[in-house]
């Protein structure tokens, strides 16, 4: 409960209430009654549950007390492929629902579950490399393959891209590190254990006051050029593109 109570002071953009691998068995009802019973009072933050996977014995309790208690979305994990979205969305009644990328099999049909209708895609890192039966690297390379599939599949189909957590807590570089690979891969933002990662997170994959300068300068160079297809600024070629990429850069920014 006192994690919880942190958590409505923390500067996340998304409060994910978890049923599932982070609580024990015995915890799963009680967990249900009280993720429900706090949805409402994270309405600062969007908020979303993770329900049990499908074929568990919590599942359905957890489907039916989410549906009630509407939160901005419902994350469903240890999926294989849209088959299984289409059948919790008879369940979901109309609240959004989310996409963990986390099985072998989820990531060869991940193109078709961002298809399925689902509003945003997340990356289950941790699930995956132990489907694979694989180890976590520090330069994360065994999972390059798995990043790149499932920003293309969100991109491919409009919706929003998380990545997954990263473990160690004491090791700031390291995840500095992780949410820069994030960034440049093309996640919209990083999924975090412990709130000492969100305002590294929110630091990486916010625009930094030179890009914000630059894009500003960028789309000044174009409006002073209408008409214009391409311009040079700073002895460098800009295109259409680059007028597109800045304005999404102010846009990342707030501006």
């Amino acid at each position: 409960m006192r994690a919880l109570e942190r958590a409505r002071s923390l500067a996340a953009d998304v409060i994910i209430l978890d049923l599932e691998d982070a609580v024990a068995p015995q915890e799963k009802e009680q967990a249900r009654i009280r993720a429900a019973d706090l949805v409402r009072s994270f309405a600062a933050h969007e908020t979303v549950i993770r329900v049990n996977a499908a074929g568990t014995p919590w599942h359905q309790d957890d489907m039916a007390a989410a549906v009630a208690a509407q939160p901005d979305a419902i994350l469903l994990p240890k999926l294989t492929g849209a088959g299984e979205i289409e059948v919790v969305r008879m369940k979901a009644s109309g609240v959004p629902l989310w996409a963990m990328i986390e099985t072998p099999r989820a990531l060869q049909n991940v193109n078709a579950i961002a298809d399925s209708g689902v509003v945003c895609l997340m990356l289950g890192s941790n699930d995956l490399l132990h489907a694979l039966d694989a180890r976590h690297r520090p330069d994360r390379a065994n999972l390059h393959t798995a990043m790149s599939l499932t920003v293309l599949a969100a991109r491919a189909a409009g919706i929003g891209v998380i990545d997954g957590v990263h473990n160690a807590l004491d090791d700031t570089a390291a995840f500095v590190a992780a949410c820069n690979m994030a960034r440049d891969f093309g996640f919209d933002g990083k999924s975090v254990i412990h709130p000492s990662q969100v305002g590294v997170a929110n630091i990486s994959f916010s625009p930094s006051p030179e890009e914000i300068e630059y894009a500003r300068r960028v789309l000044e160079a174009f409006a002073a050029q209408p008409g214009k297809g391409a311009i040079a600024l700073d002895r460098r070629m800009l295109e259409a593109l680059d007028a597109e990429i800045a304005a999404r850069t102010l846009a990342r920014a707030g501006l």
